[in-house]
């Protein structure tokens, strides 16, 4: 038996081995064709980024500065209502002694302020030597016996 070659099979095979240099360039072509692609890309979008970043970063400061406008405004109204509640006390305060020093005036005399006046003398610890004495002017005389006799 004779083996038959046919001379078709041999082109083939040259062929084949070219196909396989060529899907080893593919790759390379193509990575390399993705990398500038990137780079073009990247030298477009990056002045379009930086305005983009810059606008976001100047709502984001524009926000801030409302937030710390509403705080401040929060907090003043807060410190006006204070010193209006303030005001309203002390208000109420000085009406209660007003009314207070109209009771005392109202019920006070001239024997209870003398009593009083001797009552603090009494319970005061400077000398329990002390003597009274009332004048015409009611006004006492505390000082008669401790005159220096030369």
């Amino acid at each position: 038996m004779v083996a038959v070659v046919s001379r078709e099979e041999e082109p083939l095979r040259v062929g084949k081995y070219m196909n396989e240099q060529d899907n080893a360039i593919g790759p390379i072509v193509f990575s390399v064709i993705g990398f500038l692609v990137l780079v073009v890309v990247w030298l477009i979008g990056w002045p379009f980024y930086r305005v983009w970043s810059a606008s976001q970063h100047g709502k984001a400061e524009l926000a801030q500065a409302e937030y710390s406008r509403q705080i401040k405004v929060v907090e003043a109204k807060a410190k006006l209502e204070a010193e209006k509640l303030n005001a309203e006390s002390e208000v109420i305060r000085a009406g209660g002694v007003t009314k207070a020093n109209h009771l005392i005036k109202d019920s006070l005399n001239d024997q209870y302020i003398r009593y009083l006046w001797v009552k603090t003398l009494d319970e005061s610890k400077i000398s329990k030597e002390i003597i009274y004495v009332p004048t015409e002017a009611n006004l006492p005389i505390t000082e008669a016996g401790r005159a220096v006799v030369p």
